[in-house]
């Protein structure tokens, strides 16, 4: 599939950007960050720096993990706009198949507001422990658990929140998230080939599965910047986004340096600076940056999520921040496009052959028909396995070594995941 560019390109000087703080971003992400994939800067509705790291392209839709919460949350503001259902509405008015026989207090004032501030009164993720209770129907589960504060009064990071808001969609308008905001946000923004994972029902997961590319989180970022407004269409109402990016409910002590500590609002995150964000697990950022007309974009597979917000708060808010720089003082684009095009993730080095692969080279091992115990001498340790049963007339013939067809492979596990995936709670 061609992958075709549709937000405008500018030099970061033409946008009033010191270059200096860019290149010293792109170096420190080099130096600092492991697994940045992908990085896009937006400074008045222009994109004035982009890169990937190889081998990621701008042509590859990236896992957005948490990031889609941000998504979930624009769909019901759209929907509550069109007069689907009421933020003030009960959880179990919009889902009275999957509650309960018996609704107890705190379930019954569990509102629509309380799942998008993280706020329904759970002491931990609704959908842990999901897998072990082999259930299907994920909302009859969060439903059915205690709750343990007040609705409202205590937050909690908890995906299945954002589940129970795609089940209401669904539920009240007949179709999926993604269906839903095709013709709502998708399409006007350009973006192509969204994908979201399901639940065993066909519900999208809502807090995390969506699939996109970095220019259409790009796009999306912009559109918050202009207060849901594209091309003279008010794709998302204006009050919507501002109650959604506000400071709602507090989740930490905001003088700390965290960027989690800063206070939540609909599905968005508070962040140091003024600024606000969507993100997903693993490193993946949409950087709405008000005060300075700017969005930033990340993907990654990182570990320590602080450290990007840190190095951008660093080297791109003081470029951001600087009074207009003539063309004459500040250094051309060039560097900044070479740096940004030379990017490559550099695999793990180590030793590709082992001490024993001599002596194993070549040789035939035949293992008895019965159980087989393998030892570890040195952690003084042993598993047995038992003997798998062979069937009448075929105890001659040779076992494969691949997997049958529709087991271990890489295609087989994805689809196996997305049939009963487990949640990502982050």
């Amino acid at each position: 599939m061609t992958f075709t560019s549709r937000l405008p390109r500018s030099s970061p000087e033409a946008q009033g950007v010191d270059v200096r703080g860019i290149l010293a971003f792109v170096q420190a992400a080099e130096d600092e960050i492991e697994r940045l994939h992908s990085f896009m800067l937006l400074r008045h509705g222009h994109v004035i720096a982009e890169g990937w790291w190889d081998p990621y392209a701008a042509e590859h839709p990236h896992m957005m993990f948490s990031l889609s919460k941000s998504f979930t949350s624009t769909a019901v503001g759209i929907a509550i706009s069109e007069g689907l259902f009421g933020l003030d509405d009960r959880v179990i008015d919009l889902l009275p198949d999957d509650a309960p026989r018996e609704v107890r207090p705190r379930l019954a004032e569990l509102r629509v507001r309380h799942l998008l501030t993280m706020t329904t009164g759970h002491a931990s993720e609704s959908l842990e422990n999901l897998e072990r209770a082999d259930q299907d129907n994920w909302a009859q589960f969060i439903l059915a658990k205690t709750i343990d504060f007040t609705p409202g009064t205590h937050f909690v990071y908890n995906s299945g929140a954002s589940y129970l808001l795609s089940a209401i969609v669904q539920r009240v308008c007949g179709q999926r998230l993604v269906d839903y905001l095709a013709p709502r946000l998708f399409e006007p923004l350009g973006i192509t080939g969204a994908a979201w994972e399901t639940c065993p029902r066909g519900i999208n997961t809502g807090g995390w599965g969506l699939s996109l590319r970095t220019e259409d989180v790009a796009a999306f970022g912009q559109l918050y910047l202009q207060d849901g407004n594209w091309d003279g269409r008010q794709l998302v109402p204006s009050d919507w986004v501002a109650r959604a990016t506000s400071n709602l409910v507090p989740n930490g002590d905001p003088a700390t340096a965290s960027d989690w500590a800063q206070g939540y609002g609909f599905q968005f995150w508070q962040c140091r600076n003024g600024a606000y964000r969507g993100d997903g697990a693993f490193g993946q950022y949409c950087v709405v940056m008000k005060e300075q007309d700017a969005v930033l974009v990340m993907t990654g597979g990182l570990q320590d999520m602080q450290i990007p917000l840190d190095l951008a708060w660093k080297h791109l808010l003081p470029a951001l921040s600087v009074a207009e720089p003539s063309v004459a003082e500040a250094p051309v684009a060039e560097p900044v496009e070479a740096s940004l095009s030379n990017l490559r993730i550099l695999p793990h080095l180590g030793a590709v052959t082992s001490a024993l692969s001599a002596e194993i080279a070549g040789v035939t091992f035949t293992l008895p028909t019965g159980a087989v115990t393998l030892e570890n001498s040195e952690a003084g340790s042993a598993l047995t396995a038992p003997p798998r049963p062979v069937a009448p007339g075929r105890r001659d013939r040779r076992r494969s070594s691949s997997p049958p067809r529709g087991r271990g492979r890489a295609g087989d596990r994805r689809r196996e995941r997305c049939r009963r995936i487990r949640p990502r709670c982050s």
